[in-house]
């Protein structure tokens, strides 16, 4: 990714523009969740370009608008004294763990800027995932009918993919175990599928690691060059491994600040 390029082109830009990769590091899903509002309705409004968020949130467990409740296994009390919130959200999907880890990745695109639908944005998304996947020497692909990237013929989730589209512009986007405590997810049945088997890139590789933001990093890195290759976009911003998430979330609220000075109460987050 080359050059301070940090995405203020307009909705007129063409489908070649580029997409600007911001690694924000650990960052509460909450904060991330409003800022995707934020960016989403300055994209909208066609004051900056398309953004792409790279980063890991604390332990908590999402429900996309159409989830069942019963899926979440744990108590209340469990996941309180967990430390664990359960936040309803809008985008598609079933109930999604996050954490430490995991790298979490939201594209925020102008659909029709690129000829994009939903179907062909979740196709890139898998491919992205594929390929993120085998640059850390894990093979990995999707399931027809079940959208993610999996391993294993099918038998074991390494991805989970749940987005979002209003005014034509995309958000929310995918969850990919790189060295998430896979123990975790047994508070759920993920994405909704009773006895589905979880995995991640250590467990592939046979590796017993701690969760860590730097391999988050490194899979940040690789998503966000094959996420970029896959819808046909010049990759801006700087290299997760060599971002300072503090500068970059700074950079990030500048240019929003510039471009899209918008009142919190507008953005619609909840």
């Amino acid at each position: 990714m080359d050059g301070p390029n940090y995405g203020s082109q307009g909705t007129d830009a063409p489908s070649g523009a580029p997409l600007t990769a911001w690694w924000l590091g650990h960052t509460a899903y909450r904060d991330a969740w409003h800022l995707q509002h934020r960016i989403v309705a300055a994209r909208a409004a066609g004051l900056i370009g398309d953004q792409l968020l790279l980063l890991e949130h604390e332990p908590v467990l999402t429900l996309g608008r159409h989830s069942d409740r019963s899926h979440v296994l744990a108590s209340s009390q469990e996941l309180a004294a967990r430390g664990i919130q359960l936040i309803e959200t809008e985008r598609g999907g079933e109930v999604t763990y996050h954490g430490p880890g995991q790298l979490t990745a939201y594209p925020i695109l102008k659909l029709a800027d690129r000829g994009l639908l939903i179907r062909p944005l979740v196709r890139a998304l898998e491919a992205a995932l594929t390929a993120t996947c085998a640059d850390m020497g894990v093979v990995a692909g999707p399931k027809a009918g079940y959208p993610g990237s999996w391993c294993g013929d099918g038998t074991r989730k390494i991805g989970a993919i749940g987005v979002r589209v209003e005014r034509g512009v995309s958000y929310h986007g995918i969850a990919l175990n790189v060295t998430v405590r896979l123990s975790d997810f047994e508070l759920i049945d993920a994405c909704g599928m009773p006895g589905l088997k979880s995995t991640s890139i250590a467990r592939e590789l046979g590796q017993a690691v701690e969760p860590s933001i730097d391999s988050v990093a490194r899979a940040a890195d690789a998503f966000a060059h094959a996420l970029a290759e896959s819808i046909g976009a010049p990759l801006a911003g700087a290299l997760a491994v060599l971002a300072d998430p503090v500068v970059a979330r700074a950079e990030l609220e500048d240019l929003l600040a510039r471009q899209a000075p918008i009142p919190a109460a507008a953005t619609g987050a909840r």
